[in-house]
């Protein structure tokens, strides 16, 4: 990926579309909300692939991510908790449970920063 800076904050054209990054949200996305995101749909995405394998069908799934930043060291992320919302008829807790056990470790994203960042992940059935 190539950046190319703008008065406030850099900007890359990718596959998809231009992708603006800026510390400022008036300018673009902030850089630790596309950590989160990257992590979190990550996850979500290995996840909706290892319920597929296992033939566990889902209607519908929705995943919010909260933050814990550390103001004394630069800000940085210190913890992200992954909440999925899944909605199916005669979900296994227990399956689904270690569904997101499996996800964890095979998400790219989320094992680059094993030992840095610690995810909390957690779900309800609907």
């Amino acid at each position: 990926m190539k950046f190319e800076m703008k008065e406030v904050g850099f900007k890359t054209n990718l596959e998809y579309g231009e992708l603006h990054v800026a510390g400022n949200e008036e300018y673009g996305f902030r850089p630790y909300q596309l950590m989160v995101a990257s992590i979190a749909v990550c996850s979500g995405g290995v996840l909706r692939t290892i319920l597929s394998k296992k033939k566990i069908v889902i209607e519908d799934m929705s995943l919010s991510a909260d933050v814990v930043r550390n103001e004394q060291e630069a800000n940085r992320i210190e913890k992200i908790m992954i909440h999925y919302t899944i909605k199916g008829n005669n979900l296994d807790s227990t399956q689904i449970e270690k569904a997101i056990h499996l996800a964890s470790k095979n998400c790219p994203m989320a094992q680059s920063v094993k030992g840095s960042i610690e995810i909390e992940e957690t779900f309800e059935l609907i």
